[in-house]
């Protein structure tokens, strides 16, 4: 049964419309954006970077959070994956809405798994009758769920499907119709496929009735010699401006953002591209009215390949060389232009592995190399896909992965040094205990201290290895400290740190090592001590409280009766 939702942007009123302007907010802003709060009207964030309620990023939209109104952007829920979504994930995406209380919501039309095998990209759908339910009955469910309405982004493709029944705007429509939801058109998206699949961008945009479009997106594109690449690297185009132009003087006063998430720029040009597209609004604005409506054709008969069917061989494919003439079958135009495109999707899946891994094991990819790194990073990915729309949650493995692999023989320290970054990884999201007041300590008598179990304050987490790797990876920062030994085979040890926001790592003796991981396990302050001096007589236990306190990394004890 159809369901209307009250439509809550896009009312195509252009006499009171005024022009509502944002960007996508990246980590290489995130400085600028606390010290100098630059005028724009919102801000964007991809909810998968917010997953998780510790660490840096959700301390930096919680303290922007009071001064811009936030979009939430998802990219990894997949509504389209047949048989690969992912109830746990919809939850956590959940926490966030309920956490951040942004005015806007959206996915993208797409899919993105195939049972526990996430391919962690915006990978296009058949625009079948069977699709259009599978992809109704999601929004239906993840709106209920969310207990709000969301938007769904039209994408970019390098493939179009034999079966589809419809264009993307006329399928998108439809799901408006029967689910309430609104629409999030990308222009330069429209631009793209208008290049790699000769649709027309402006008569694909009248499919939409004006009142579904709720958030219009304008990004910069590369031309290839294979494609047109929806890279979100570069100034917006003229002929994405002109697309901008044409969707407001249709669907009116709607929030537009900039988006440009490689090659990201300073800010200043960013927000002259905001600059830009509050021009473009004021000018359309002070013009005409909305061209009509054209009335969608639908998908209304099933028929060729079932959906789950096309997805399995779409990743097979990614995967399998042997696969490709099978999935090569599904698509429309030229078998070999195809074949070149499906080869994009294989090395974004490469890419992105790459690109995550290098963010989690920063050392092991200087120690390794970039072009061998790059290298393992492909095997891994094949070994190990990841399992979640969360992508900081793949590399879990890789320590183990080593292990197997053949420079472990040649540098044995190898799979530590994952183990070492992987626990780093863990320790910038997670979210933070209570500490320990120094100010408590004051109250105590010897006995309270004695018998005090404080434990250690998350996301503090201990770390020892019979190789110098805790000396390799100091080593290896932006200004080591001076003085590190140079023998591989010296055992080390180190405590994990996350005082306020940054992550840091302490080297520690045998004998701080012995205190801390008895704290870990749940002893008394005077058994740990005791077990320090069991390693080092001479162990100064003042001198190590005032470092642990100094660091964040005891918790608060409970009480004793």
């Amino acid at each position: 049964m159809d369901r209307h939702h009250p439509h809550e942007a896009g009312t195509g009123d252009h006499a009171s419309a005024a022009p509502r302007i944002g960007v996508g907010l990246r980590a290489p802003h995130y400085r600028d954006f606390l010290e100098r709060r630059p005028r724009v009207d919102w801000i964007e964030v991809h909810t998968e970077n917010y997953l998780d309620a510790g660490g840096w990023d959700a301390h930096v939209l919680s303290r922007l959070r009071a001064d811009y109104p936030v979009s939430l952007h998802g990219v990894g829920l997949g509504i389209g994956s047949a048989r690969g979504f992912s109830e746990a994930h919809l939850a956590r995406v959940r926490a966030v809405v309920e956490r951040v209380e942004p005015f806007l919501v959206s996915e993208h039309l797409c899919w993105g798994a195939v049972a526990d095998r996430h391919l962690n990209d915006l990978l296009p759908l058949p625009l079948t009758a069977e699709a259009l339910a599978l992809v109704c009955e999601r929004v239906d469910r993840v709106q209920e769920f969310l207990r709000r309405r969301i938007l769904l982004e039209n994408v970019s493709t390098y493939l179009r499907f034999r079966d589809d029944a419809a264009g993307e705007c006329a399928f998108l429509a439809e799901v408006a119709r029967r689910t309430g939801c609104g629409i999030l058109l990308d222009v330069n998206n429209l631009h793209v496929n208008q290049c790699n699949h000769g649709e027309d961008a402006h008569a694909a945009m009248l499919a939409l009735a004006p009142g579904t479009v709720g958030e219009i997106h304008v990004a910069g594109h590369l031309v290839a010699d294979d494609a047109v690449i929806d890279h979100h690297g570069a100034p917006v185009a003229d002929t994405v401006w002109s697309l901008h132009a044409a969707a407001l003087r249709r669907f009116g006063d709607v929030p537009t953002l900039v988006e440009w998430d490689t090659d990201i720029p300073q800010l200043e040009v960013l927000l002259a591209e905001a600059d830009r597209a509050r021009q473009v609004a004021r000018t359309v604005f002070a013009r005409d009215a909305a061209p009509a409506a054209r009335r969608p054709e639908v998908p209304d008969a099933p028929g060729g390949t079932p959906l789950a069917t096309a997805q399995e061989r779409f990743s097979r494919a990614l995967f399998d060389y042997a696969a490709t003439q099978q999935a090569l079958a599904m698509f429309d135009g030229d078998a070999a232009r195809a074949e070149q495109r499906l080869a994009r999707y294989r090395g974004n899946l490469s890419a992105g592995w790459s690109k995550t891994l290098a963010g989690a094991y920063p050392v092991l990819r200087q120690l390794l190399g970039d072009e061998f790194f790059d290298a393992l990073a492909h095997e891994y990915g094949r070994a190990h896909p990841s399992q979640s729309g969360d992508l900081n949650r793949f590399g879990d493995r890789m320590a183990a992965f080593l292990a197997g692999f053949a420079p472990a023989a040649a540098y044995p320290y190898l799979p530590d040094m994952a183990r070492l970054e992987w626990a780093l990884h863990e320790a910038h999201y997670a979210a933070a205990g209570a500490p320990l007041d120094p100010a408590m300590l004051t109250g105590w008598t010897a006995d309270d201290f004695d018998m005090a179990r404080p434990g250690l304050r998350a996301p503090t987490a201990l770390f020892s290895s019979p190789w110098a790797v805790v000396d390799i990876w100091l080593a290896h920062q932006p200004d080591p400290p001076c003085g590190l030994p140079d023998d591989p085979d010296r055992a080390s040890a180190a405590a994990i740190v996350r005082p306020q926001w940054r992550t840091d790592l302490l080297a520690l003796d045998a004998a701080a090592f012995a205190a801390l991981a008895a704290l870990r396990d749940g002893a008394t302050m005077g058994e740990a001590i005791d077990a320090a001096l069991a390693r080092d007589p001479d162990f100064d236990a003042g001198l190590h409280l005032q470092r642990w306190l100094l660091h964040g990394m005891l918790g608060t004890p409970e009480p004793t009766s």
